[in-house]
């Protein structure tokens, strides 16, 4: 857990956060780092304690007679949208915001509840967002000031929100460091789906696999399964929330995935009756990997441009304290950028290895360089990076 250094921010307090989870307690560390003040809130008292102690605001208790500007509910998306409603109504001159990563829900519970209030405008200062930042543990112990940084922030409007809370909303996107995109609720969620909720289901789905797999099997274990689990050890009560809140566009992206997988499930049976390479299963597969290679080209490469083509440079890393910091250390000596690595692992061997992508044009001075300082280089090839 960081706290970013002080910055000068447009958001003005006091900013109340409600869910002092992973992403509350982060909101809340930013801004309290940046002179704001924040107030926090959590029906966890534990839970909320803790944010208080890692440095992320202070109790709602304390609050005095200054209401918050802007209210910033992290909880669940399950119950965001009656704390929406809830801060709405008890802070008549506050802008609400949650950050629930389902949009279509969240809005339609607020925008009902608020019709039965008194005061017709009320959902006026509701903007909704979602920052697409996160990792895979989650809590207060998580947080981090610069969770944020550089990543997407979408922030959903509905059609009764009014400028000015739009633009608060906005304003606390870019003072945490995040881009501000804008989108509705729908495309969001449809969004999403694709590229965060199902990655999700089918992380898990695939580590589910291994919890009754023989160890001589899960002694083979390189980095492609690691990659491909990786968000496999999610929280599973805040994501039974998300996609059970998100339903419609997950089920429609799986059933188009399961077309698929049955298409080569039917193929690869044939081949497994009649023999390798029989029953079709060489175009089958050769579909899905083309395929896969149409989509991993289209995901955005560094700084949000186009995928660009690095070469790769392996290194055998000692499993040894300070070793990948030399690494690093040397390469940039040497004057050469990492823009992207992995570190993989032998199962019972005490060292890794580092496979670094490069400019091509300098692949071969880094290996060249490295072995004469005494890195072991293993292998170089050409690939994709973002």
């Amino acid at each position: 857990m960081t706290r970013a250094p002080l910055r000068p921010v447009a958001t003005t307090g006091p900013v109340l956060v409600v869910g002092t989870g992973l992403l509350g307690t982060s909101v809340g560390l930013a801004l309290s780092a940046a002179g704001v003040d924040v107030l926090l809130s959590d029906s966890s008292p534990t839970s909320q304690r803790l944010a208080v102690d890692v440095g992320a605001g202070r109790p709602v208790a304390h609050m005095g007679t200054e209401a918050p500007r802007l209210v910033v509910v992290a909880t669940p998306p399950d119950v965001a949208g009656a704390c929406v409603v809830d801060a709405l109504v008890h802070y008549p001159g506050s802008v609400v915001t949650d950050v629930a990563s389902v949009k279509s829900a969240v809005v339609r519970d607020v925008l009902h509840e608020a019709e039965l209030t008194d005061d017709p405008g009320v959902a006026a200062r509701y903007v909704g967002s979602h920052p697409m930042a996160g990792r895979e543990r989650s809590g207060a112990g998580a947080a981090d000031a610069d969770l944020f940084t550089g990543r997407p922030w979408v922030v959903v409007p509905h059609e009764g929100s009014a400028p000015e809370a739009e633009l608060a909303v906005r304003t606390l996107a870019t003072d945490l460091g995040a881009v501000p995109l804008q989108m509705d609720a729908d495309t969001h969620d449809r969004s999403v789906a694709l590229v965060s909720h199902v990655p999700q289901l089918v992380s898990s789905l695939l580590a589910a696999r291994l919890a009754e797999a023989p160890s001589v099997a899960l002694g083979l274990a390189g980095q492609g399964l690691r990659d491909t689990t990786r968000i496999a050890a999610s929280d599973p009560r805040l994501w039974t929330a998300i996609l059970a809140g998100n339903a419609a566009p997950v089920v429609e992206t799986l059933d188009a995935l399961r077309g698929d997988l049955d298409d080569l499930v039917v193929h690869l049976h044939a081949a497994a009756e009649q023999g390798p390479l029989e029953g079709g299963s060489v175009g089958a597969i050769n579909r899905v990997m083309e395929a896969g290679n149409r989509g991993v080209a289209r995901i955005p490469g560094k700084h949000g441009g186009a995928p660009q083509r690095f070469s790769e440079v392996e290194v055998l890393v000692p499993d040894e304290p300070g070793e990948l910091g030399r690494l690093f250390s040397e390469l940039g000596e040497i004057g050469v950028n990492i823009e992207d690595l992995t570190l993989d692992h032998s199962a019972g061997q005490r060292v890794g290895v580092a496979r670094l992508m490069v400019d091509p044009a300098r692949a071969r001075d880094a290996e060249v360089e490295l072995e004469r300082r005494g890195w072991r280089i293993i292998a170089h090839t050409t690939s994709e990076g973002s």
